[in-house]
C-alpha cells in the first residue's frame, strides 16, 4: 500500500488523538486532564476535516472545545479543593481497569479483523451546508432559537455563579 501526504496527515492527527485520550485518563491533575481533553477534540475536529464533514469539526470545536471543555475547566478552577490540593485523587481501582481495558482491546482488535467489510461505492451527495443552514431558518427556527435562549440563561447563570461577592 502507498502512503499519500493524506494518509499521513491521518496518521498524525489519529496519533494526537490518541496520545491526548491517554493524557487524559493517565492524568493524576484533573487540570491538566481537561486541558488533554481539549487537545483530544481538537483531533477528533481534525479528523473530522479529513472525513471532508466540514460543519461536524466546526460543530465539534464550538460545542465541545468552545462550551464544554470550557465549562469543564470553570467548574475545575471553581473547585477550590481540587486546584489547591485538598482533596486526594487517588485511583485505587487502575490496574484493573487496565488489565480490562487491554482485555477489551484485544477483543475488538479481533472481532474488526474476523469482520469481511464490503465495499460499496455510492454516488457523491451534494453538499449538505446549504440544506442544513435553510432547515435552521424554516422548519427548525423555533428549536433554534430555544436552543439560543437556553444557552445564552445558562451563560448568564454561570457568571453570576461565578463572580466574586
Amino acid at each position: 500500500m502507498e502512503f499519500t501526504f493524506l494518509h499521513v496527515v491521518f496518521l498524525a492527527i489519529a496519533a494526537f488523538t490518541l496520545l491526548c485520550g491517554l493524557g487524559v485518563v493517565v492524568s493524576r491533575n484533573l487540570f491538566h486532564a481537561a486541558i488533554w481533553l481539549v487537545g483530544a477534540f481538537a483531533g477528533v475536529a481534525g479528523l473530522y476535516w479529513l472525513l471532508e464533514a466540514e460543519y461536524m469539526a466546526i460543530a465539534q470545536i464550538m460545542i465541545y472545545i468552545g462550551a464544554i471543555a470550557t465549562l469543564i475547566v470553570f467548574a475545575i478552577m471553581l473547585s477550590r479543593g481540587i486546584m489547591i490540593g485538598r482533596v486526594k485523587m487517588n485511583n485505587f481501582q487502575a490496574g484493573i481497569s487496565a488489565v480490562v481495558a487491554a482485555l477489551l482491546f484485544v477483543l475488538l482488535g479481533f472481532i474488526l479483523l474476523q469482520v469481511d467489510w464490503p465495499v460499496v461505492q455510492q454516488a457523491v451527495v451534494p453538499d449538505p451546508i446549504p440544506l442544513l443552514g435553510e432547515a435552521f431558518v424554516t422548519a427548525y427556527v423555533i428549536p433554534f432559537q430555544m436552543i439560543a435562549v437556553l444557552l445564552s440563561v445558562a451563560l448568564v447563570g454561570a457568571i453570576m455563579i461565578a463572580r466574586e461577592r
